[in-house]
């Protein structure tokens, strides 16, 4: 008489620490990110003002003096300009930083292998 083998089902208990950890991770990612964007409007604006202080508080004075005296469409339309400047720029920084997305864990793999 044959034997019939029952294939074993091994459930699988999801890692939620894992998954926070994850959850952090990611959102420390983010908070990266978004500071380095700051940092190269930063840096443009220090560009543009010859690296002095005193020139990139000059060209964002001038910048605020026409911000407040536009009217409504032209504030939405710099707006626009600026947010679509942010999402580039951001893209990019995390285009080059993709591979600090996923976090580190090797010790994770070896204890479930």
């Amino acid at each position: 008489m044959a034997t019939v083998l029952q294939p074993l089902h091994v459930e699988r208990k999801i890692d939620y620490g894992y998954f926070l950890y994850f959850g952090l991770h990611f959102a420390g990612f983010m908070a990266t990110t978004l500071l380095m964007t700051w940092g190269v409007f930063a840096l443009f604006f220090l560009l543009i003002g010859s690296f002095s202080l005193d020139g990139m508080m000059n060209h964002l004075q001038n910048m605020t003096s026409r911000y407040l005296a536009a009217d409504g469409p032209r504030v939405n339309q710099f707006k626009m300009i600026v947010g679509v400047v942010h999402m580039v720029i951001s893209g990019a920084i995390m285009f080059f930083r993709r591979h600090a997305i996923l976090p580190r864990d090797t010790g994770r793999r070896e204890r479930h292998a």
